[in-house]
């Protein structure tokens, strides 16, 4: 059987440039993630899971620089992992491009059976598959799928403790899961993502602060110039 080890190995391979240290957790944690999953037996993936998977890549890789990069890590993710990114991304949109203008009354009604046209019955049935599968593998990454799809719904909505677990309750009540679970893994989704808000914020102010500090030294640095400048003409008049 493969292991994390090969996983991160075929990573590496597949994108050899050293990672931003501020990153480095984030693709860490996502690797092991999707190569735990990919291995086990139970594991079938769905579009909400694919969701899941774009969303938190997006949501925690913001402001990595170079930004051209960013796609390359996140293919490297996927073949490391015996993946497709395009199926990955191309779900992802389809899924939420289906639940966007739903409210969320209509949104989780969908979700406990799905429909759609005849060219997205791909993205339909593997999620009416859920309920009726027994030994469904429950994921983090299904978490945030939902979650996802709720903030698009509602933003307002999912700030909101109390109403975000009462819509939660409803739609873990329709997929037979575990409420507690999933509820802990989106506190802790959000948290990530509070902390690199704040990150960023920091490393914002930082350069700021440095780019002012060069521009003063800049200014001092010509200012004496022309002092020097003035006085070696005055000098020879």
């Amino acid at each position: 059987m493969k292991t994390v080890s090969d996983s991160k190995r075929a990573f590496h391979a597949a994108y050899p440039r050293p990672i931003n240290s501020i990153y480095r957790r984030v693709i860490e944690e996502l690797l092991v993630e999707m190569h735990l999953l990919s291995v086990n037996a139970d594991f079938k993936s769905d579009p909400i899971y694919y969701l899941g998977i774009v969303t938190s890549f997006e949501r925690l890789m913001q402001g990595y620089e170079p930004e051209a990069d960013k796609e390359k890590i996140f293919n490297a993710l996927c073949t490391s992992t015996d993946a497709d990114p395009q199926i990955y991304k191309a779900q992802a949109g389809t899924l939420l491009s289906l639940a966007k203008d739903k409210s969320t009354s209509d949104l989780i009604a969908w979700l406990s059976n799905p429909e759609a046209g005849e060219d997205t019955g791909y993205i339909v049935e593997p999620i009416k598959a859920i309920s009726a599968n027994d030994n469904f593998k429950y994921s983090r990454p299904f978490a945030i799928g939902i979650y996802t799809l709720l903030e698009e719904s509602d933003r307002e909505l999912v700030q909101d403790r109390d109403k975000r677990d009462a819509i939660l309750d409803t739609i873990i009540e329709n997929f037979g899961l575990s409420g507690e679970k999933m509820k802990k893994d989106l506190e802790l989704y959000r948290g990530n993502l509070e902390k690199m808000t704040q990150l960023l914020k920091v490393i914002e102010d930082v350069l700021e602060a440095s780019r002012k500090q060069r521009e003063k030294r800049e200014q001092e640095k010509q200012s004496g110039t022309t002092e020097t400048k003035e006085t070696e003409e005055a000098t020879a008049e």
